[in-house]
């Protein structure tokens, strides 16, 4: 498929065509890899909630994982103003 380089402020670019996009799950992010035949470039996948499972380890050695109370409506008095 044959491209045109187009300007994009001071620098250049190219625009894929959205079936391309869709086609490949590309978001806003791709790899570039430059290589001797030319630019290499794959599409990012983003995997959803990959580190949960480290960030709720993490979080439970550092207690942070505890709810506290939440108090009565009636040990408390509203102040409206």
């Amino acid at each position: 498929m044959l491209v045109s380089v187009v300007q994009i402020g001071n620098s250049r670019g190219i625009r894929f065509p959205k079936l391309i996009l869709d086609k490949f799950f590309i978001k806003d992010k791709m790899d570039m890899e430059v290589t001797e035949k030319g630019i290499l470039l794959t599409p990012v996948k983003d995997v959803p909630r990959a580190d949960w499972a480290q960030k709720f380890s993490t979080m439970h050695e550092n207690k942070e994982d505890v709810l506290e109370d939440i108090p009565d409506s009636g040990d408390f008095e509203w102040e409206w103003k």
